[in-house]
């Protein structure tokens, strides 16, 4: 039995495991973004709010942390630009740029950077690491997300903290649960650990 050995060339994130190509970058790019459409398809309404529980936090500080901050932020600035456009994979099959949550869309995008680059210093490699790049991804889409729930509705900031962070908090530490597994885990199985 044999074992493969991974070289990886330090500040490598996960997607640098995969042979080096433009198609290679632009199908990681795209697929980034479906990802996040699809996983904004699991939403669940919350009662006095008009932004939903979805798994596309999830889905997009996972895709800024595996593909890097510059293929990340491309992925969900195609994924917001799509979705502004038309396309209908915002939460709940929804489109456009109008609406109450597009604020933490945007703020995904930054999000994504801000893990990505995280995860080049070796964010996604341990536990605890990855536990403070989630958080700091999270709180960057509620820095963005909720003043723009604010002003869109028309909500005191105080309102739209109570609607738009307070109840989503449980399940945020949930999805950074799930990625303080996943990550340092995909890199053991890579045969690499920074």
């Amino acid at each position: 039995m044999s074992t493969a050995s991974v070289t990886v060339r330090p500040g490598a994130v996960l997607a640098d495991l995969l042979p080096a190509s433009r198609v290679r970058d632009a199908a990681l790019v795209v697929g980034g973004a479906a990802l996040t459409g699809l996983a904004a398809q699991l939403s669940v309404p919350v009662p006095g709010s008009p932004v939903p529980v979805t798994g596309q936090t999830f889905a997009a500080l996972l895709v800024g942390t595996a593909l890097g901050a510059r293929r990340g932020v491309l992925s969900l600035a195609l994924y917001a630009l799509l979705g502004a456009a038309g396309m209908p994979w915002f939460a709940h099959g929804t489109s456009g740029a109008g609406g109450a949550s597009f604020g933490y869309v945007l703020g995904m995008v930054l999000a994504s950077g801000i893990v990505g680059a995280l995860a080049r210093r070796g964010a996604d490699r341990s536990v605890l690491r990855t536990a403070g790049a989630m958080a700091l991804g999270s709180a960057v889409i509620y820095a963005v997300g909720v003043p723009y729930l604010a002003l869109s509705t028309g909500m005191s900031f105080g309102a739209a903290v109570a609607a738009g962070l307070t109840p989503f908090l449980i399940g945020d530490a949930l999805k950074a649960a799930l990625a303080m597994g996943a990550l340092p885990a995909a890199w053991k199985l890579a045969g690499r650990r920074g």
